[in-house]
């Protein structure tokens, strides 16, 4: 069996010959392929055509703000024939719903613009209503473009109450404001417009996932760049352009770092903080406050997009265009590293892991062998003990999660595979010795997933580490990439197996339970399996494995003593506190809005009030000290990006309140 999450390698059982890319012939490869190999397939019948019909037009229109009440009920004569439609390999109806979605983004269109052209109230005495439930869908078109007028005056005077903390001020001037933050909601509505359009291509795509994500979250549909950016995030060298950009606060994509060596370093021209603006790739043209994201990631991403013209305003104002090429490079964001930390008289070994990469694509280097190196690097000094930080890795290669698991325990059994035909395999660490005998940390949030939950309850059930953080995301699935068609174009990411701990329990839909669980801002929002409607429910496996507990140290007395210390923390209390504030918001409906400018002003300063709050907490600096080891040192001497990203890595090290209860329970394992 293979062990990696995904590979590339051609299945012949798998191949089909295709001359065009036609719907049913799509559809047909990948019931076929999940019929006969996912981990535990589903009937084609009823119940797939209602899960697919509810899922797909969700996706085309979240909110319900697209399509109006009739267009859905002309639709719904589909709802439990789509099956049928499968099975017979008739996808007309495919096209169908295509010409009636591409229908709804026009008259979305023609809306915003007739909004935009007419008369247009600075108030109104009529309420705006949030909720966290989905909207039916409205009536018909006048009470559509109702809704929409409401949207577009709140968000006028949300933006013209950010501009200010003197009320009375932006109400003297609220005439003077109000024309020229219309035109820029009325630009960005018109924005949604271009991004809501879609290839029939795309579209049908949206409609392969919906079939996909009935059997299990993580069977997806893969288009060629699809997957090619998919292996960037699970890769420790990828194709680049050379440059980082995030998302700042004001929702503007700038350059947040610059790659020496890169195509973007040697323009000379493009610095921190220059703002993106344009996307040119042949004669398609991105302008970024309308594009999606998922479109801008994919042309920074994919493999196919080699070459592309951007955009970029300077702080001075200053617009300026390069032309950028990508080429293979070390991606700095998704390596190990690590750091050394002195509390008092001990030291210990901080390593943080990003994803669970391996050698697929474009990758030269594995995850095992760097955090080997690192081990190694940071025991130029004896340590007191090492904390391997998961949080936020989502995982990677399962193979790399076996092999970083064998370098923590002597000998034996780490899992258990378990494939559709139920057929289970004992996964053992073959290589005898430890690159690491001492005290070990492991951290993990919600997002921590897949080979992160792999890894850390090997650990968990040898003793061999304590475990602190969040509850994990419960994913204990293993996905395979194979391709639909002999001409790799189109490919199935697909979930064969399930893997249990050595105890014969899963974490799968519930995640893991740490030893110490440290509180941490959204930690309830997090979205893990258990919020998927069509997750693998939890079961155990009845195995008798035999597997030698860690014998270095007990860390029972050091877990009571810091649960017993975080309740009593003012850290941990402001944050379960600022926690209380952030699920009130996001778990409930917010009150009617009267869309008046001294209303909204009040509502927006309210929540601004607690987004303050929570920058706070997050910005936090602990008073840790951090030191690298000589070589890292060495490296960065004359290497400003280096020096760059290291001071970027040791702020979020200091930011990190988990990390500080990690590092006072290893002192107290050492101390008492």
């Amino acid at each position: 069996m293979k062990k990696n999450l995904i590979v590339a390698l051609l299945f012949p059982v798998f191949l089909y010959s295709q001359s065009d890319n036609i719907p049913c012939e799509t559809i047909s490869r990948l019931a076929t392929m999940i019929q006969d190999n996912h981990y535990r397939p589903k009937p084609i019948d009823d119940s797939l055509s209602v899960f697919v019909f509810k899922t797909f037009i969700d996706r085309l229109d979240e909110d319900h703000r697209l399509f109006i009440a009739p267009e859905i009920d002309a639709l719904k004569k589909h709802q439990y024939k789509i099956d049928d439609y499968i099975k017979e390999k008739n996808c007309g109806f495919l096209h169908e719903f295509y010409v009636s979605y591409t229908k709804t983004v026009s008259r979305y269109s023609a809306i915003i613009t007739a909004l935009r052209k007419g008369p247009f109230a600075m108030s109104s005495p009529e309420k705006i209503v949030f909720s966290k439930k989905t909207f039916p869908f409205t009536k018909n078109e006048a009470d559509l473009k109702h809704i929409y007028q409401k949207r577009v005056l709140f968000h006028i005077l949300q933006e013209i109450s950010e501009l200010s903390k003197n009320q009375d001020s932006l109400s003297q001037h609220l005439s003077t404001l109000f024309p020229v933050y219309k035109n820029k909601i009325f630009d960005k509505y018109q924005c949604k417009a271009d991004s809501y359009q879609l290839s029939e291509t795309e579209f049908n795509s949206l409609f392969y996932n919906s079939f996909c994500n009935y059997f299990d979250p993580h069977s997806e549909y893969f288009s060629d760049n699809e997957k090619s950016s998919f292996y960037s995030g699970v890769s420790s060298d990828n194709l680049t352009f050379g440059m980082y950009i995030t998302l700042s606060e004001k929702d503007e994509m700038t350059i947040s770092d610059i790659l020496p060596g890169s195509s973007a370093y040697f323009t000379g021209k493009m610095d921190k903080g220059d703002q993106l603006l344009k996307i040119k790739h042949d004669t398609e043209t991105l302008e970024i406050e309308c594009a999606s994201m998922k479109k801008i990631d994919e042309i920074i991403t994919s493999k196919e997009y080699k070459t592309a013209d951007f955009t970029f305003r300077k702080k001075s104002g200053e617009i300026y265009t390069v032309t950028l090429v990508k080429k293979i490079m070390k991606d700095y964001q998704n390596n190990v590293f690590s750091f050394k930390i002195k509390k008092g008289d001990l030291t210990f070994g901080y390593i943080r892991i990003p994803s669970f990469y391996s050698t697929f694509e474009n990758g030269k280097s594995n995850v095992s062998n760097d955090v080997a190196k690192e081990v190694y690097k940071l025991q130029e000094s004896a340590l007191d003990g090492i904390i391997i930080d998961l949080q936020n890795n989502g995982g990677g290669s399962l193979e790399e999660a076996i092999r970083l698991s064998g370098m923590f325990i002597d000998i034996g059994p780490v899992a258990v595979m378990n494939d559709h035909q139920n057929k289970k395999e004992i996964i053992k660490d073959q290589a005898r010795g430890l690159l690491y005998n001492g005290p070990l940390a492991i951290l993990i949030n919600g997002f921590s997933a897949s080979a992160s939950e792999f890894f850390t309850n090997a650990m968990q059930d040898y003793k061999r580490a304590v475990v602190i953080g969040n509850h994990s995301l419960g994913k204990a699935s293993m996905q395979q990439i194979f391709p639909l068609t002999d001409k790799n174009d189109e490919f199935l990411k697909l979930t064969l197996e399930k893997f249990y701990r050595i105890t014969g329990k899963s974490n799968q839909y519930i995640g893991i339970q740490p030893d110490i669980e440290v509180p941490s801002l959204f930690d309830h929002q997090f979205p893990r399996e258990d919020k998927n409607e069509t997750a693998l429910k939890n079961d155990g496996i009845d195995i008798a494995l035999k597997y030698p507990i860690w014998q270095g140290a007990n860390y029972t007395s050091s877990i009571t003593k810091a649960q017993e210390r975080i309740k009593t923390s003012p850290d941990a209390q402001s944050i379960q506190q600022i926690n209380i504030k952030i699920d009130a918001l996001y778990d409930n409906d917010l009150p009617p809005v009267v869309l008046q400018l001294d209303i909204v002003y009040a509502e927006i300063n309210h929540i601004n009030t607690l987004w303050k709050e929570i920058h706070q907490a997050k910005e936090k600096q602990y008073p840790l000290e951090l030191t690298m080891n000589t070589l890292d040192l060495d490296a960065q001497k004359y290497d400003e990006f280096l020096k760059s990203c290291n001071s970027e890595r040791m702020k979020d090290i200091r930011q990190n309140y988990t990390l500080v209860e990690a590092l006072n329970t290893l002192t107290d394992l050492k101390t008492k």
